[in-house]
């Protein structure tokens, strides 16, 4: 595959995309370790697009991160995902590897054939919410009379209670805007559970597909990551897996150990990028 130099002066493109309901601007800790020496650029809430509306196996948000990367860069980029931002980088490589240079999944495990499987089963039989974390995003209070009010609702509860504080009032800024009440989510809670209702259950057929060079890192107590998965990526899709301490929302937890962890990542694909290049 053909790839050409950056020049002397030019930054590499670094195309960052969310999780479900984390507007971009709630990474902006995390984020801004990268602002210096990269042409930094992401799509600030996925999926409320009207021209991109969810649906299964989120084949729209493909395609809005695909349009977004064309119009956007000049050059090839890396793909840096965590968690539905992962899958949505893995997919678009998979679609148009020429527009990426390589990939970074931040806990977004591809999933095995027996993962996929039960993702299936669960559309077709109605109890995707049980095996997803979508079952309490329609009951989730959604208004607070303030910022402040909403900041203090998050503190300390269930997987806010491990955020870094700066990133959670970034979320909370991020994540709000004014309403007839005070302040409301930004990230529509409905679109938020057809997200989870869509996962992907199609990975296994791309198996031997992947043409980009890609790095997962996981968060070792991640509830969500799977030895099987793990293998899975390692076997067919080449996919080199790294581990660093947290759980799934680990990028809110210890923004700069993060960071850190991912330059290493990018350090590694640069090294990659001659092989690509000659393949």
């Amino acid at each position: 595959m053909f790839m050409r130099e950056l020049s002397q002066h030019e930054k590499p493109a670094l195309h960052f995309s969310h999780a479900n309901s984390f507007p971009a601007g709630s990474y902006r800790k995390f984020l801004q370790y990268f602002e210096a020496d990269y042409d930094l650029g992401f799509i600030e809430m996925l999926g409320h697009n009207p021209h991109f509306l969810v649906s299964d196996c989120w084949p729209a948000l493909v395609e809005e991160s695909l349009t977004y990367i064309e119009a956007r860069y000049s050059q090839p980029v890396i793909g840096l995902g965590h968690s539905l931002g992962g899958f949505l980088s893995f997919m678009c490589a998979l679609r148009r590897p020429e527009l990426f240079r390589g990939v970074i999944l931040l806990d977004s495990p591809i999933f095995s054939r027996r993962v996929s499987s039960m993702l299936w089963l669960g559309k077709r039989l109605g109890f995707i919410d049980r095996i997803t974390p979508g079952r309490g995003t329609l009951r989730r209070r959604r208004e607070w009379p303030s910022v402040e009010d909403a900041y203090r609702h998050f503190q300390g509860r269930g997987m806010f209670a491990s955020f870094d504080p700066d990133c959670l009032r970034d979320y909370v800024l991020a994540g709000t805007e004014p309403s007839a009440q005070g302040v409301s989510l930004k990230f529509d809670p409905a679109v938020e559970h057809d997200i989870y209702c869509g996962l992907p259950h199609i990975f296994p057929r791309f198996r031997g597909q992947l043409r980009v060079p890609t790095i997962f890192i996981g968060g070792r107590s991640s509830e969500y990551v799977r030895r099987a998965d793990l293998n899975h990526m390692q076997r067919h899709f080449g996919i080199e897996i790294q581990q660093i301490e947290g759980g799934h929302l680990f990028p809110f937890e210890q923004p700069a150990t993060t960071a850190k962890a991912v330059k290493n990542a990018l350090a590694r694909l640069a090294a990659l990028a001659p092989q690509q290049a000659k393949s």
